[in-house]
């Protein structure tokens, strides 16, 4: 750990957050009231906005784009293979035409 660091509890950041968030003062002006690094409130609300935008790992939302994921690399490996046997084609018909 860096020397004069402190480390702060997830509540405290969670806290934090809310407090900036919903404050009509700036961020730094908060960040300096907590006695916290701006960058660091900052830091803490972006991973925070970061958590809120993906979807919980059981949710209908997360399947469906698991299952979107699985059906597309089937998808593509196909292709693969269809490119290959048209290259393949290609090449011999061109041979062929000699």
């Amino acid at each position: 750990m860096k020397r004069g660091t402190t480390r702060y509890d997830a509540e405290f950041k969670q806290r934090a957050v809310k407090l900036a968030l919903s404050s009509s003062q700036s961020i730094l002006k908060t960040a300096n009231e907590l006695g916290v690094n701006p960058n660091t409130l900052y830091r803490w609300i972006s991973l925070a906005n970061i958590k809120q935008e993906s979807p919980p790992a059981g949710s209908p939302q997360n399947f469906d784009l698991q299952a979107e994921l699985m059906r597309l690399r089937k998808e593509n490996v196909r292709l693969q293979e269809e490119r290959e046997i048209l290259k393949k084609a290609a090449t011999y018909f061109a041979q062929q035409s000699k």
